[in-house]
């Protein structure tokens, strides 16, 4: 709630606040499960986008998509408002936009594959200097050729192209071997397995539609619904990664502003310190320590201060620490952690208070005007004006479609890029390769046709020859029988005549009669 130009956060026998001019100096909210932190996230929220900052929350367990709706009037919630003795209270919606990576609950989140660049993705895939050293002569080699990455089938289709073809590119950009390529493929597999296809590619987010008021200049509460992103930790931790990175690179420098530009507020802060790359960790500690001047504030939410790394803890000026319970040595030790982090208070003992902390109560220290923690205060939490937990899907599904992002970033685009680009020069080699293998065989078949069509004519020529020696010979033959027939005849007919002569020479001789 905005008081005297202040956000007034808590009460005791004074009201706390917290300035405006100190709200880029980041927080804290920690406690226990079930002791408010939700609620004063929530409180934190609404009063930033009073003021007419912008807001972006990581909606993890489902509870902050009330803040599209009015509270409910309830005999618990006069009891506490008529505590802070209110007199101007109203339960009011505040502007909201819903975004999912999935598309699901909220307007799609996506970026593109070279925005993103080798270097981050190769730290965010942990893979080794090998890997990544290829990793960048396919984002080089696809630059050099007009390729676009946008999505991970880009990426893929070009780290494929890239490594059939290492032996072109070795001299010009390096060596590629099949093994490196084949673990950076399983490394996207496993990205990809996890959503990754959703949060790469087009339309992609610009991230200055979080950084908007409504028309009565309230600031947009931008929440992400983290409920299913965060059984995703790799696609958490990309997400994560390139949204700090967008916002440390390309917000300018504001110096020190009377009010945040904008202000994210992180739910189970745990989740991106546990099990998460170091990348990301490096890129938070740079981003806490950093991005103050350019006018951003970061708030996390947490059971305990152990969670968070001394690096990023030591950054957070406003604390606000709800009950913690002690019923462990490590739990025991937690609390003493937690009471250390405050400008201790001589009038009470802030260990013993923050075990005896009820519903509703925290223990607070902001900074002043000139940026000094104040001492710990005890305290009561203000409730917030808007609906306490979920809306209904309707009403949520009401807010996505009447907001003017549902038509920028409903539905995704898929343009030709480089995957579109390789497919059809593949397809086109491969029908040339189609084509040379079709002319090869048509070729062996018209040399084989032509080889047979020879042997055929050979055949039939011989065939003929043949045919011909053989009527030759017929009529050799014939010639030959019908010479043999006739001299035959000649042959007889003039021993017939010789013996008819020699017949009558000897009967001539006989008988004396010589004529």
């Amino acid at each position: 709630m905005v008081k005297d130009g202040k956000i007034w956060i808590a009460k005791n026998d004074n009201l706390q606040f917290l300035y405006p001019k100190m709200g880029n100096r980041h927080g804290l909210i920690a406690g226990a499960t079930g002791t408010g932190k939700t609620i004063t996230l929530k409180l934190l929220a609404e009063s930033f986008s009073s003021l007419g900052v912008p807001v972006f929350l990581a909606d993890i367990k489902g509870d902050l998509s009330g803040m599209c709706a009015p509270g409910k009037e309830s005999e618990d919630m006069s009891k506490r408002i008529a505590k802070f003795g209110i007199d101007d209270w109203s339960y009011t919606s505040f502007p909201t936009r819903f975004f999912d990576i999935f598309g699901k609950n909220g307007h799609p989140v996506r970026t593109t594959v070279s925005e993103m660049g080798p270097i981050l993705l190769s730290r965010l895939l942990g893979l080794t200097a090998v890997q990544e050293g290829v990793l960048n002569i396919v984002f080089r080699v696809a630059d050099d050729n007009g390729l676009l990455l946008i999505d991970l089938k880009d990426l893929k289709a070009m780290l494929n192209y890239v490594c059939e073809h290492r032996e072109d590119y070795t001299l010009t950009y390096g060596n590629v071997s099949p093994q490196s390529a084949g673990a950076i493929q399983r490394s996207l597999l496993a990205l990809e397995s996890q959503g990754g296809n959703l949060f790469f590619g087009e339309p992609a987010f610009d991230f200055t539609d979080w950084i908007t008021t409504d028309e009565s200049g309230h600031g947009m509460i931008n929440i992400l619904d983290s409920t299913e992103l965060v059984q995703s930790p790799l696609l958490y931790a990309t997400f994560m990664l390139w949204m700090l990175t967008e916002l440390f690179e390309k917000l300018p420098e504001v110096g020190d502003a009377d009010k945040p530009k904008l202000v994210f507020f992180f739910d189970e802060a745990h989740l991106l310190f546990r099990d998460m790359p170091k990348t990301l960790n490096q890129k938070i500690e740079q981003v806490v320590k950093l991005i103050r001047s350019k006018g951003v504030g970061v708030y996390f939410i947490s059971q305990s201060p152990s969670d968070i790394p001394d690096e990023v803890l030591a950054q957070l000026g406003n604390r606000i620490q709800h009950a913690l319970r002690a019923y462990t040595p490590a739990e025991q030790k937690a609390v003493r952690t937690a009471a250390q982090t405050f400008r201790q208070n001589p009038a009470f003992d802030t260990s013993e208070a923050i075990m005896e902390l009820g519903v509703g109560e925290a223990l607070v220290s902001f900074l002043d005007e000139k940026g000094i923690p104040t001492m710990v205060e005890r305290t009561f939490i203000l409730p917030p004006q808007s609906l306490m937990g979920p809306v209904d899907a309707f009403t949520r599904n009401s807010v996505i479609t009447q907001s003017p992002l549902d038509e920028k970033y409903g539905l995704p685009v898929d343009n030709r890029s480089a995957y579109e680009v390789l497919t059809a020069q593949s397809a086109e080699e491969a029908a040339a390769e189609q084509r040379a293998k079709e002319e090869a065989q048509k070729a062996k078949e018209e040399a084989a046709a032509a080889k047979q069509k020879e042997k055929e004519e050979a055949f039939l020529k011989k065939q003929k020859e043949k045919e011909a020696a053989a009527k030759q010979k017929k009529k050799e033959k014939a010639a030959e029988k019908l010479f043999n027939k006739t001299i035959g005849r000649a042959t007889s007919s003039a021993f017939s005549s010789i013996g008819r002569q020699i017949g009558n020479s000897i009967i001539r001789g006989l008988f004396g009669n010589s004529k």
